[in-house]
């Protein structure tokens, strides 16, 4: 049970009030399932929804209506100038105070797009910085000056929550900040292009603040119904059709005609076919401001109730007696029972005049009206028992959908038209037989197919074929398209063949059901103006009677109210008194980067051009992915109702669908596009469309471009004020005029055709002698013919040229298509790839602005031109520059991991590295060839993917190989005489194979993709070149994620046969397949071929020994002698025995690169130092480690992590590269870590003794972190009085230590069940600690001292001068001093004291001192001072004597003589005396008590006296 203040809290947000909806369906065309008459449905929420029996009936559908052809391929609904409106009434909770900022906010946002859109393309067309700059303005202050507008207030609303309110405050701070940004922007900014990623940041928060969380009002919902069942639907949020009374705070498309493409349910081919194309005008808004919608209305609305009345054809004579199943007054379907007396009209509405007849001219209007050409067509029908002779059938002509139709020879062109054809001609140009026959079964209950086929078979039962005759509009006779065809019958009837077939005018001979349709306008009692069709709130009434005999049970009376929803609705209408003619011009220019759907690789490509009622088809371009149709398709005398100036402000949308033709089988969907046509109210303005590109959509995913425009244009009869028809280029095939085509310009293409690369099989044979077709701009040039693709993969003769005409304009230039034809056996040459290159910019070059450098040369050619010098270094004849300032050779702990480390910042890993001068290397955090300075590698020639067209249904187009090439454009002069541009490239590089030594250097991994359960991974390298594969399963790097490789693989290869380089990462398993983590490729060629010395990088520093060694195969000089004759330079010339060296027009001296640099000992000549200095500012690839990320074949757009290495490429032509570096991973070296515990000293005193004396129990403990199997103690120190212990006890703790790293190396397994140890590095340290022994409870803890071993804490000489004050994180208040501390692998050793504390209520207290020597030794001092543990043999290193310990320190439990003497008799001495004393005496009473009676009675007997 719900408490009533709850429930009273929750209906203050759910306090619901009255909304009014209300559509006008203005056109509903681009139909393709047809059939059924059709009617549409708009819904909101339940309210509206016919096939709900809870809801209350509402005029929310439309009249049924079927579909005509529109003489081209697509069907539209005929409603002329009385359109079709649904209005219904909800109830909603009230939310303006959330959508109207919501509408606000999106208007600002589509503003922003806009302008944002406009500015980008203008940036591409490259249009002047005046008009650049009046863009942008335009966007700031347009922008700003929306910004500035108030939101409305929150305040007096009644279910404001506190989500609106801190939503609100947000909005609040966000605009203000974009306002203060833009208006610090149009005030500082200098250059527009840099101001666009800003700009689109604003918009992308824009769209973020215009998320509404709290949006209760549910969509607008349009369904088309055909034949009592859903077929297809649009969603149309309510926001955008709202009115709000405050300004600019509606919905976008309120009240305004809008068009909306419906789409089916749970649609399985992703939106390739639309149902239908509606133009609809909505207005959603509360019932106390629907008034308002009287300033949105257009035309005059009208409201009627309507019936039919059926009759039937029995014995020559018409009447009700034949109607089975149907009654006398009924619906439009004829299946519920009407009758006039019941119709009561609605409250607020009154009957305006009686009924009468009023035909129904939707359902009837010829296929033909507006057309200037048409075809009619008919079905001829035979039938048969299966096996049987075909005969006619029993409707032997139907049309499309199996109605009967009269035959061809008793159809005659109706007044106004004039055959086209002669005759009837059978239609072939579809999936039919030679004889144009389709066959089909039927299955029952069906009687008539369902689908049709072109071959026939023994079980076909029915088989038709199409028959058409084409007609067009006789010139010399002027006929209206509005024009009402007269009434055969002039009382109103319609007829049809059987009941339930589709009706026309004129009787036939074969007609048996005739009906019409009677009407009664209502008017508003009390409303007026449009707002009065919102008070139709009510069904009229109707008979919902049953008819006799039949049993009237509640489900059959539930029955009967679901049928009549609708039937007694009032039927609403806009009518148009007026109609306007236009006249559209669609220009379609060409197409770029279609998908292919043939096996061909391409597609032959056609547009089908669709506006309202009208569609046209172009031409078809076979074999294509860039078709170019340069065609103007034209539409005349397009008739659309309304105001001129409504349809200029939102023109309805055209519709352009690519298919691609097919011979055989059905034409495939290649995509879809639309545009909005520039509406010219005044054809004789002087301004032209524009032709832009717009993306082609197939399946959500854009599958190329369509470069078009259109306008449309308000034409006066007869069209006399339109401008001229284009030039033709054939029959009815218009060109795109000039002033709207692109401008040409002749343009010289240059194509390197260097080779191709990884050609896969076609046609279950290999590609072996292949050569290339290059097409743009409408011309074609032919490569030579390769004669064997796998021993010389590169083109004999490289170069082409074309000459094409180009536009002018990059936005317009046409794509460049490649194609690769085999040439093979018997004549054929199949196409067996295919390349599409869209972009053509980044080829054009200036002819007369480059040097000899045009075409990038390899070193390879320039070899023999070269000086002979020796390549080889011999390191061991060559004297070190500095030898003179070495006294002695020092022993270096650099490695290349030092270099490493020291050039990513990483100072404590690389030691020495730095100090000593030594040079660094450039770690790219990415790929080399994705660095920009170095173009992608790609300065010689590019890569480009081959693609191939499906071979199956469902086959996506595949990369079947690569095209190495380039391309340069220039534009030659317009005058003729002027002489052409030299050529741009020249003097090529030999393409012949080359064999080359490839020096693989893999680094270490970065997160890599976990594959293990415990989230780590046990990485390998596995390298593929060509057939060669080396697989480094056995040195796998376990439990790790982050692995340090360290490897160094030499292979030898053939460029560019064995171009692709692959390295992949797997995960090592024991028991189960390795797992491939992920890979990377790297292009051996490019960088084999790149002027940026990609091949081998360019180090800093010209060393001659040491771990920098000069690797590469020519010396410094050489490669600068090389350069200079790449870029057209002199020789360089050395001087002042090379200290100087005059190269490119400037002078370079040694000392201006070497000022203020440390030299040392590894460098080489100065000549080549200095050339190497020269050669490192000219742009070359520096020595360098890139970061290649690896990817899975399964999710290629997911990094699986990442791989620090590089590669060197070394040609064997030039001889033996220089020595390899050793990247051999850091090995930890052997550490010993010796402590000998000599005393400890004000130890706090734990316990109390039995005798109530305090004292301890004194060890120390003692170990290394990551070593804590290897704790150690000393022995035990018993009744120390004082905190003093004596001990003379050494601890040993080995270790593996990296003396660059300054780390420890710990290898353990983390679980029992683990396979491998994983490795940890942690910094080393000692942790020493003082306990109190017991032996019947666990022993006390007193205090610690944790001691680094690279920043050790600086002993006290003396136990007085130990204090907490030495301890770096106690940092007392009181002291000025800072802790000395020391590194002990530096001072090797280390005595004296140390304080020891312990953590009491928050704060540190000194827990006793403790004296302890501190020494490190290497695996040399090990071997060399022996030594054991505590006490033990070798005791030596220093001898340990046994410790001076009072004679207080021993055990009480085993030493019970020590325990009397030490403990009790030193403490109960006098005790005891006294005890003992007391006793004599007692026992002397007790002797006196016990002989005194007798010495008594003796005395008093007396029993012997004297004598």
């Amino acid at each position: 049970m719900i408490p009533s203040d709850d429930v009273l809290v929750v209906e203050k947000y759910q306090r619901r009030r009255k909304y009014s909806l209300s559509a006008v369906f203005h056109s509903a065309t681009m139909l393709q399932d047809i059939g059924e008459a059709i009617q549409f449905e708009v819904s909101i929420g339940n309210y509206g929804n016919k096939f709900d029996t809870t809801c209350k009936p509402l005029a929310s559908t439309t009249q049924y209506s079927r579909a005509v052809f529109d003489g081209n391929f697509y069907y539209y609904l005929p409603w002329a100038n009385t359109k079709p409106v649904v209005t219904l009434t909800s109830y909603w909770e009230d939310i303006s105070h959330r959508l109207d900022p919501l509408n606000l906010l999106l208007a600002i946002v589509e503003k922003l797009q806009t302008n944002l859109t406009a500015l980008k393309s203008g940036i591409q067309a490259k249009v002047s910085e005046n008009q650049l700059t009046e863009t942008w303005l335009k966007l700031i202050d347009e922008l700003m000056e929306d910004l500035s507008k108030e939101f409305p207030s929150q305040q007096g609303k009644h279910n404001v929550t506190v989500l609106d309110t801190q939503i609100y405050k947000l909005r609040e701070k966000s605009i203000r900040q974009i306002q203060e940004a833009a208006l610090k922007m149009r005030s500082e900014a200098t250059d527009i292009k840099a101001t666009l990623t800003e700009i689109e940041d604003w918009l992308e928060k824009l769209i973020l603040l215009s998320e509404e969380p709290q949006n209760s009002m549910p969509d607008v919902i349009v369904w088309m119904i055909r034949g009592e069942k859903r077929l297809a639907y649009a969603r149309i949020p309510a926001h955008e059709v709202l009115y709000s009374t405050i300004p600019g705070a509606s919905g976008k498309f309120c009240g305004k005609s809008r068009t909306v493409f419906l789409k089916y349910p749970q649609d399985k081919n992703n939106g390739n076919k639309i149902p239908a194309q509606l133009r609809i005008s909505f207005w959603l808004g509360l019932s106390a401001v629907e008034k308002k919608f009287n300033s949105f209305a257009e035309g005059t609305f009208s409201v009627f109730a309507e019936m039919y009345e059926n009759q039937a054809l029995m014995f020559g004579k018409w009447g009700t007696s034949g109607l089975v199943g149907r009654h006398k007054f009924s619906d439009v379907t004829g299946k519920i029972k009407l009758k006039r007396e019941y119709f009561l009209p609605p409250k607020g509405w009154d009957w305006k005049d009686d009924w009468f007849i009023d035909p129904e001219r939707n359902l009837l209007t010829e296929a033909d009206a507006g057309h200037t050409e048409f075809a009619d067509e008919v079905y001829q029908n035979e039938s048969r028992y299966p096996g049987g002779e075909w005969k006619a059938a029993e409707d032997a002509f139907t049309d499309v959908n199996g109605e009967k139709a009269p035959p061809p020879g008793e159809m005659t062109c109706p007044p106004g038209w004039m055959w086209e054809d002669d005759a009837w001609i059978y239609d072939i140009n579809r999936a039919v037989d030679e004889k144009a026959w389709e066959y089909g079964i039927t299955i029952p209950p069906d009687d008539k197919p369902k689908s049709w086929v072109a071959a026939e078979k023994m079980y076909h039962t029915h088989r038709r074929r199409r028959l058409v005759r084409r007609r067009r509009k006789d010139p010399n006779q002027t006929v209206s398209s509005r024009a009402t065809t007269p009434y055969e019958d002039q009382e109103g009837w319609e007829f049809a063949s059987l009941i339930g077939w589709k009706f026309h005018w004129k009787q036939r001979s074969s007609d048996t059901f005739r009906r019409r349709r009677w009407r009664r306008e209502m008017i508003p009692s009390d409303t007026c103006g449009s707002s009065a069709i919102f008070k139709l709130e009510g069904a009229l009434g109707a008979d919902t009677s049953i008819d006799e005999g039949e049993k009237s049970s509640e489900k059959t009376k539930e029955a009967a109210a679901t049928r009549i929803f609708g039937a007694s609705t009032p039927i609403i209408s806009c009518n148009f008194d007026r109609v306007y003619s236009y006249h559209l011009r669609c220009y379609i220019y060409q197409a770029r980067n279609l998908i292919a759907l043939d096996k061909d690789s391409f597609s032959d490509p056609y547009a089908h051009v669709s506006f309202l009622h009208r569609s046209k088809t172009t031409e078809t371009i076979r074999s294509t992915l860039n078709p170019t149709w340069d065609q103007t398709v034209i539409f005349d005398e397009i008739e659309i109702y309304g105001d001129p100036y409504t349809v200029e402000q939102n023109p309805p949308h055209v519709v352009v669908e690519l298919f691609d033709s097919d011979q055989v089988g059905k034409d495939e969907f290649l995509g879809r596009t639309s545009c909005c046509p520039m509406v010219k109210l005044n054809p004789d303005i002087d301004i032209s469309p524009k032709l832009l590109w717009y993306p082609v959509i197939n399946g959500g995913k854009a599958c190329g471009d369509v470069l078009l425009a259109a306008e449309l244009l308000l034409s006066e009869k007869g069209g006399t004020n339109l401008p001229i028809l284009p030039s033709k280029k054939a029959s009815n095939l218009y060109m795109v005029p000039q002033g709207i085509r692109p401008v040409v310009q002749r343009t010289v293409i240059e194509i390197l055709a260097w080779g191709l690369r990884n050609m896969k099989s076609y046609q279950m044979a290999s590609v072996t002698s292949p050569s290339l077709i290059i097409e743009c701009g409408g011309e074609m040039i032919e490569s030579v013919v390769i004669k064997n693709l796998k021993k010389t993969p590169n083109f004999p003769g490289s170069v082409l040229c074309m000459t094409v005409s180009l536009p002018k304009e990059e936005l317009y230039t046409p794509s460049l298509v490649i194609k690769v034809i085999d040439h093979r056996q018997f004549g054929r040459k199949p196409i067996v790839g295919q390349c599409t290159i869209g972009a053509l910019e980044r080829f054009r070059c200036d002819p007369y602005a480059t040097k000899a450098d045009i075409a990038p040369q390899m070193k390879v050619t320039l070899l023999s031109a070269a000086p002979r010098r020796d390549v080889i270094i011999e390191v061991e004849d060559t004297q070190p520059l500095l030898a003179a300032q070495l006294t002695e050779k020092e022993e270096e702990i650099v490695d290349w991991w030092s270099k490493f480390y020291a050039s990513i910042g990483d100072t404590e890993k690389c030691g020495q590295y730095i100090a000593k001068g030594y040079d660094t290397l450039k770690v790219y955090k990415s790929e080399l060839e994705n660095v920009p300075d170095f173009r992608g590698l790609t300065d010689f020639c590019d890569t480009f993917k081959l693609h191939r067209g499906r071979s199956e249904e469902n086959d996506d187009p595949s990369v079947v190989g690569e095209f190495k090439g380039s391309f340069r454009i220039y534009a030659l002069p317009d005058d003729p005489n002027v002489p052409p541009p030299p050529r741009q490239f020249r003097e090529l590089p030999d393409s012949g194979p080359q064999e080359c030594i490839i020096r693989i250097y893999i680094v270490r991994g970065l997160e890599l993709q976990p594959k293990d359960n415990n989230g780590m991974c046990d990485p390998y390298i596995k390298i593929t070149l060509g057939k060669k594969v080396v697989e480094d399963r056995d040195h796998y790097i376990p439990n790790t994620i982050n692995p340090i490789f360290g490897r160094m693989y030499e292979l030898s290869c053939f460029l560019p046969q064995e171009k692709d380089l692959k390295i992949s990462v797997y995960d090592y398993d024991m028991l189960t397949r390795d797992e491939k983590v992920g890979e990377t490729i790297i292009d051996l060629e490019n960088r084999f071929l790149s002027r940026f010395g990609s091949q081998c990088g360019i180090p800093q520093q010209y060393c001659v020994s040491g771990i920098n060694t000069w690797r590469d195969q020519l010396k410094p000089t050489q490669l600068l002698q090389n350069l200079a004759r790449v870029k057209g330079y002199s020789p360089p010339v050395l001087s002042e025995n090379g200290r100087r060296i005059s190269y490119g027009g400037r002078e370079y001296t040694l000392e201006e690169f070497e000022a203020n640099k440390k030299l040392h000992e590894h460098l080489g000549p100065g000549e080549e130092r200095l050339a190497l200095y020269i050669l490192r500012t000219q742009g070359l690839v520096p020595e360098h480690v890139e970061t290649r990320t690896l990817c899975s074949t399964f999710q290629p757009n997911i990094s699986q992590g990442k791989l620090q290495m590089w590669v060197d490429v070394f040609p064997k032509s030039m001889g033996p590269p220089g020595p390899p570096f050793n990247i051999t991973p850091r090995k930890a070296k052997k550490y010993e870590l010796r402590v000998i515990v000599w005393n400890t000293k004000d130890v706090i005193l734990d316990e109390k003794s039995i005798t109530g004396e305090e004292m301890s129990d004194i060890y120390v403990k003692g170990w290394m972190p990551g070593h804590e199997e290897n704790k150690q103690k000393t022995d035990v120190h018993y009744r120390s009085l004082d905190g003093e212990g004596n001990f003379n006890w050494r601890f040993i703790f080995p270790f593996e230590y990296f003396p660059a790293e300054q780390l420890c190396t710990v290898s353990k397994k983390e679980h029992f069940w683990s396979l491998d140890n994983t490795e940890f590095r942690i910094p080393p340290k000692l942790l020493i600690q003082i306990w109190d022994n017991d032996k019947f409870s666990l022993d006390d803890y007193l205090g610690f001292v944790e001691l680094d071993l690279h920043n050790a804490i600086v002993p006290a000489k003396s136990p007085e001068k130990c204090s907490l004050d030495m301890i770096p994180e106690y940092k007392p208040t009181n002291t000025l001093k800072t802790p000395k501390i020391a590194s002990l692998f530096e001072q090797k050793s280390m005595r004296g004291w140390w304080p020891c504390y312990a953590e009491k209520d928050g704060s540190r207290v000194l827990a006793g001192k403790v004296e302890m020597t501190l020494e490190v030794l290497g695996e040399k001092d090990i071997d060399e001072r022996p030594a054991g543990k505590g006490r033990d043999e070798p005791n030596m290193n220093p001898k340990l004597e046994q410790p001076n310990r009072p004679d207080t320190s021993f055990l009480w439990f085993t030493n019970p003589c020590k325990t009397m003497k030490f403990i009790v008799w030193r403490r109960f001495k006098w005790v005891f005396i006294g005890i003992l004393l007391l006793l004599i005496v007692i026992l002397f009473v007790a002797i006196l008590l016990y002989s005194l009676p007798n010495y008594l009675s003796m005395k008093i007997v007396n029993p012997f006296p004297s004598g």
